[in-house]
């Protein structure tokens, strides 16, 4: 699974930004390319060009899929240097 920390409904980039959305796809089929087993979870290294709470488009719910690996996201990001 190709992992991107975007806001809810921008999963491939910003609106627009075709460039940008082309290299998350490519990145994305490149995890699929090159997994060696079931269930692995590879982080894309893109980050969101804003604050994300900035995007002002969030779901009133979380959404399953980052429900699910919350924990996970939350470590990541805490182990990213600022």
């Amino acid at each position: 699974m190709a992992a991107i920390e975007y806001p809810y409904g921008r999963v491939v980039g910003a609106v627009n930004d075709v460039a940008g959305q082309k290299q998350v796809l490519v990145a994305s089929l490149a995890v699929l390319e090159t997994a060696k087993k079931p269930g692995l979870v590879v982080h894309l290294p893109f980050t969101w060009p804003e604050d994300a709470q900035l995007t002002k488009w969030h779901p009133p719910k979380i959404s399953p899929i980052v429900k699910m690996y919350l924990d996970e996201i939350k470590k990541v990001a805490a182990e990213k240097p600022i």
